[in-house]
């Protein structure tokens, strides 16, 4: 004979849905994805609602959000504000981003979409070493610390560490992990900077094979509130591997204790996001 569910049950199970992440089932671990792009190629092939619904079937609750142009932000911004964390990326066009800190012109771009929306932070931006003390680059960082925003750069460990040394007072998400650089380069630049920040999309060192690399579990067991994960939808083709990325992300981050899975997982993108109240 079955059983009628107690009154507590019932409720439970009508408010599950706002409990679990979109689309991703409770055995599943939620995404902060720290790396999105929705620029224009993107936009002229899926409107926004068609990429939320991307984003849902790969788990991905929340999402650091630049594009080029800027309007993409916003438009996908629109369709769920709760879901897209804005950044500002001061590209007009691809080509922005060889060139972007020596064009003066932007220091009233920056200056005015700052005052006028409510971006997270600011990039992601190229940098090559050499770039930490460009005039549009140190207003840029500047601007960010003052309204206490991160910035999002994509840089080697030399233009990492010279960003970090020149402004020990601005907190900075670490693209890609440097993109090439070694588990060691991560580790010499968060041992001497708390306030650094690292994002590993693109990293599929990180577990060659689908298995854990040590070196990098190390650092990971060391350093877990330092590090978020992310796709990098720089060009269309990678919103097509949404759902592939995502798998491969949940992958190895089972392979780590459970806390420090959900920490890289989703945790530490919303300690350094917190929603909007």
């Amino acid at each position: 004979m079955r059983t009628r569910p107690a009154p507590w049950g019932l409720l439970l199970l009508a408010f599950l849905p706002i409990l679990l992440p979109p689309a991703v089932g409770a055995q599943e671990l939620p995404l902060f994805d720290a790396h999105i792009h929705y620029s224009r190629e993107a936009w002229e092939r899926y409107p926004p609602g068609e990429i939320i619904r991307l984003m849902d079937r790969a788990g991905i609750r929340r999402a650091l959000v630049s594009s080029t142009p800027d309007e993409g932000t916003w438009r996908l911004h629109t369709e769920a504000p709760e879901r897209v964390v804005p950044l500002l990326r001061l590209y007009r066009e691809a080509g922005d981003s060889s060139g972007w800190h020596r064009d003066a012109s932007l220091l009233e771009v920056l200056e005015r979409e700052l005052g006028r929306r409510a971006y997270r932070g600011v990039g992601e931006v190229h940098l090559e070493a050499g770039d930490a003390e460009a005039p549009v680059v140190d207003r840029a960082v500047r601007l960010a610390v003052q309204r206490g925003l991160p910035v999002q750069v994509h840089t080697g460990e030399e233009g990492m560490q010279a960003l970090l040394v020149r402004y020990p007072r601005a907190r900075f998400l670490w693209a890609h992990s440097g993109l090439g650089s070694p588990a060691a380069a991560a580790r010499r630049l968060l041992e001497g900077h708390p306030n650094l920040w690292v994002e590993l999309s693109l990293r599929y060192d990180v577990a060659p094979g689908g298995s854990l690399d040590p070196e990098w579990r190390g650092l990971f067991l060391a350093f877990p509130d330092r590090f978020l994960v992310g796709t990098d939808t720089w060009i269309v083709s990678r919103w097509e591997s949404l759902e592939e990325t995502a798998r491969f992300n949940r992958g190895w981050l089972r392979q780590l204790p459970v806390e420090v899975g959900e920490k890289i997982a989703w945790r530490n993108g919303e300690a350094l996001f917190p929603p909007a109240p």
